[in-house]
């Protein structure tokens, strides 16, 4: 069960020349539900505030009950600012607090829609070759893991289409 909604979240107050309330929004889908609670209809400002956040919380058992729609995964094979070759592998320069350079190749991956992952490989611990291979190896198994082993395979027909 969901939390109750904290104070006004979800509702913001209207006072324009002709209209005076508690507005109700709510979203699932990319669809919005909404409506607006006059104070001069409910008999003042605290009562229309009541009403809506008595409404804002029915929507928001109705809207729980919706099931969220996502957008299937897709696998991302090509990015014009990738600079190493490989997608979800970068090169990383950051400069430490007493000013010497820290170099690393980062990894990043996203194991569920939602949630990313990442690591890096210091090019100072394992040379610049290895860290690069390190990484690619990390994405490699991830990319394995979430998509399956013919996730390759699947990348060299998209890889193909997009040239």
């Amino acid at each position: 069960m969901k939390k109750k909604p904290s104070s006004n979240k979800g509702i913001s107050r209207i006072d324009s020349t002709s209209t005076h309330g508690w507005f109700v929004r709510g979203y699932r889908n990319n669809k919005t539900f909404s409506k607006l609670f006059s104070d001069k209809k409910l008999g003042g400002k605290a009562k229309a505030l009541i009403a809506a956040k008595a409404f804002r919380q029915s929507l928001w058992n109705k809207i729980e009950k919706i099931p969220v729609k996502r957008r299937p995964r897709r696998l991302v094979v090509r990015d014009s600012r990738n600079t190493t070759g490989v997608i979800g592998v970068c090169h990383i320069a950051k400069k430490n607090n007493n000013g010497s350079i820290y170099e690393s190749y980062a990894v990043s991956w996203r194991p569920k829609p939602g949630i990313q992952k990442c690591t890096s490989f210091s090019i100072k611990k394992y040379g610049r070759q290895q860290a690069f291979r390190l990484a690619v190896e990390l994405r490699k198994k991830m990319l394995k893991r979430i998509y399956g082993a013919e996730v390759f395979s699947k990348m060299k027909q998209l890889q193909k289409k997009a040239a």
